[in-house]
């Protein structure tokens, strides 16, 4: 709880280079649940910046993003590998409100996940201060990392 305001106080002082990414595990399951929060404005850029098409006709004054161009970008921009298997994630849900976009994923993964690789590149090639922070909860194994420009990618051992 104390993790989830610290970072809610941290995006209320944008322009902060952030994102948020929660990466939660289904009990008993073979699924991931996966949150993505950023700022929308720097969303655009990066998906610009990124040499994606077909998002031109939405601007910041209209506010709306297609999510099926969001999946795709995730996709390629959040990268989470479960036992050495890279997971495809599906976009549940879309939020926009006050310049920051959430998203809902979810992930098919294993049962008895061992080893969880995570790799963020958003917004990475373009802001030099840019903190993807990662929480990451699997049964009983709870951590956050930062990964930044220069430290894209972390691999947990769960066992």
């Amino acid at each position: 709880m104390l993790k989830a305001l610290a970072f809610s106080v941290w995006f209320a002082f944008h322009p902060v280079h952030v994102t948020l990414t929660s990466i939660d595990h289904v009990p008993d399951t073979d699924s991931l649940k996966v949150f993505v929060r950023m700022y929308y404005d720097d969303f655009l850029l990066d998906y610009s910046f990124s040499g994606m098409t077909g998002a031109e006709e939405h601007s910041k004054a209209d506010r709306t993003f297609p999510e099926e161009l969001m999946n795709i970008y995730l996709n390629e921009k959040v990268n989470i590998s479960i036992n050495n298997k890279l997971l495809k994630g599906k976009l549940l849900k879309l939020t926009l409100a006050d310049n920051e976009i959430s998203m809902n994923l979810l992930y098919s993964s294993d049962k008895n996940p061992r080893m969880i690789t995570v790799r963020n590149l958003i917004m990475t090639g373009l802001y030099s201060d840019q903190a993807n922070m990662t929480i990451i909860r699997i049964n009983d194994f709870e951590e956050g990392v930062m990964l930044t420009p220069l430290n894209t990618e972390q691999t947990f051992s769960l066992k």
